[in-house]
């Protein structure tokens, strides 16, 4: 009976953390699938199709799929799993269940997505364009998601720890090879193909990750006695914090406040109709953020 009432109490604990854990990463859950998804697409629909080849480990997995016929959700996981045991004991626990998982989704995808027959393009220059765009899309989903799809994000991770250094070179001359590699395979003509994919990929990747932290850094010099109503319009109207700093101008030696928050495109238009209502003496200055890490923006957690 004993025994019974301890499994009982491990089962309900296990259910405690299992919940717990859906709880706290259902939006990197759903988002990492979205972005898996996406990414598959581009391959099974825009580069397997045409014979193109393809940067990082999915790459590799074409130039046996291409050479041999070795289906490439296979080599996808085996080249992962090998990679995921070198580096094991350096990587957070999150980054390799995450890996996990999406290395798992794409390659069960690979199979399922291979055998729909997507339109076909006559144009390689357009394909090339959209197999860049589609998988960018895929791949910029995830990584702000704060999960990984494996693959040289493996590798990078281990480096970086090692180095303790950016090693955006490493991973570029990696795809470099990778992609130079299949010329024996796919011919001169997609290998180019390929570079101009992997270097729109790259710059979809930006994009997405860019247009997710992207906010308006505002900066708001005002007198003293205006300070008050413009902090209350920010905290109750726009729903944002703010940062004040006592001034003083280096022309006029006049004391000031200066405010700094950061908005939205939208909540900077309100901000400014405001300003120009009640407090038109106000000198406003307004930039971009490229990226915003911090409560009410992007999570310390997915870095």
């Amino acid at each position: 009976m004993e025994v019974f009432i301890i499994a009982e109490n491990k089962l309900k604990l296990w259910y405690k953390k299992a919940f717990y854990f859906i709880k706290k990463e259902y939006n990197t859950f759903f988002l990492s699938t979205l972005g898996s998804v996406i990414f598959t697409i581009g391959v099974t629909g825009f580069t397997i199709p045409y014979h193109f080849p393809d940067s990082g480990l999915m790459g590799i997995a074409l130039i046996f799929k291409y050479t041999v016929g070795l289906p490439p959700s296979i080599v996808h996981i085996v080249l992962n799993s090998l990679l995921l045991l070198w580096a094991r004991k350096e990587l957070p626990k999150r980054f390799v269940g995450w890996t996990i998982y999406n290395v798992l989704l794409i390659s069960t995808l690979l199979q399922l997505l291979g055998s729909i027959n997507f339109p076909p393009i006559n144009d390689m220059l357009l394909v090339a364009v959209a197999a860049g765009l589609i998988k960018g899309i895929g791949l910029g989903i995830t990584f702000f998601s704060g999960a990984s799809s494996g693959g040289l994000d493996i590798i990078a991770s281990v480096l970086r720890k090692r180095l303790g250094a950016a090693v955006g070179k490493y991973t570029f001359f990696m795809n470099v090879f990778i992609l130079s590699a299949s010329v024996g395979t796919v011919g001169f003509e997609k290998v180019l193909y390929g570079f101009v994919a992997t270097y729109i990929s790259g710059q979809t990747i930006d994009r997405v990750l860019s247009s997710f932290d992207r906010r308006k850094l505002v900066f708001i010099v005002s007198e003293h006695e205006n300070r008050h109503h413009i902090v209350d319009f920010i905290s109750s109207e726009l729903s944002r914090g703010s940062t004040l700093f006592d001034t003083k101008g280096g022309y006029s030696h006049a004391e000031s406040s200066t405010m700094m928050c950061l908005l939205t495109r939208r909540q900077t238009m309100e901000l400014k109709c405001f300003l120009a209502e009640n407090f038109p003496r106000t000198f406003l200055v307004i930039s971009d953020a490229s990226e915003v890490l911090g409560k009410g923006f992007k999570r310390w957690k997915n870095i």
